[in-house]
């Protein structure tokens, strides 16, 4: 699992927070700053999921997710635009959907979204390494979401609304009505929402494999240091010198568990 340090952490909040105060102002500034400011300490250290394989299943993974779509989104308006897509929203929408697709993860008013498995079967065997916390209502994490900013008295436009509803596209079963329309007044008259999803898939896909490499670099680390075992074996000091070794490398391998 990968860690980010107390540096890190904080460096990705900072970005965070200079981000909304950079694109928004007045009001709506002021109200999501006052909403970030609520939930700093617990959104700084949320998990991006909860299980090993998905995406940022670390501490300090929402916000770094939130900040790889955000960036990833940017880009694609920028080349939708040099592209001739049809562009009826700002950046600043696409944006603040990007920011807050995901604002559930970080759980209600009182209680996390995530807390730590518990189970160890499940943590070893499926990779589970957080669980949904029982003590919070029920709420899709993009309705909670939505939630969370009206609480906060947070506006939207209309396009930031459908940018954020349809970031997860067909993977969220109630988006299905949105994006398959045989009629042409029901199809989507903005393509802000593709934008997202795209950010979305392409943010994860990423997470996803800096996550592999992760896992091979560990398997790499662990089969040369069985290698090691296996040289020192069969040498032809290993009587005499055994038990010293096998001090040393139980160290190597296992000392910081």
């Amino acid at each position: 699992m990968k860690k980010l340090n107390e540096t890190q952490l904080k460096e990705n909040w900072d970005k965070l927070i200079n981000l909304v105060s950079e694109i928004f102002s007045g009001d709506r500034k002021d109200k999501l700053l006052k909403m970030y400011k609520h939930f700093e300490e617990r959104m700084m250290f949320t998990p991006g999921s909860g299980t090993a394989h998905f995406h940022n299943c670390f501490i300090g993974g929402y916000v770094e997710h939130v900040l790889h779509i955000t960036k990833i989104a940017r880009k694609l308006f920028v080349d939708y635009k040099e592209l001739g897509a049809h562009i009826d929203y700002t950046e600043e929408e696409v944006i603040f959907a990007a920011l807050h697709h995901d604002l559930g993860k970080v759980g209600d008013l009182e209680h996390d979204y995530y807390i730590p498995n518990d189970s160890d079967w499940h943590r070893k065997n499926q990779g589970m390494l957080f669980k949904h916390n029982p003590k919070i209502e029920y709420m899709t994490v993009t309705d909670r979401a939505l939630w969370l900013l009206q609480h906060f008295g947070v506006s939207m436009t209309q396009n930031e609304f459908i940018g954020l509803r349809l970031t997860d596209g067909m993977y969220e079963e109630a988006n299905k009505s949105y994006y398959v329309a045989y009629q042409p007044e029901r199809q989507l008259r903005s393509n802000i929402a593709y934008i997202l999803h795209q950010a979305d898939m392409l943010a994860t896909h990423v997470e996803y494999d800096e996550w592999k490499r992760g896992e091979l670099q560990e398997e790499q680390k662990v089969e040369k240091s069985v290698e090691k075992i296996k040289k020192a074996v069969t040498t032809e000091e290993v009587s005499e010198q055994l038990s010293e070794k096998s001090k040393d490398l139980f160290n190597e391998l296992f000392g910081d568990a």
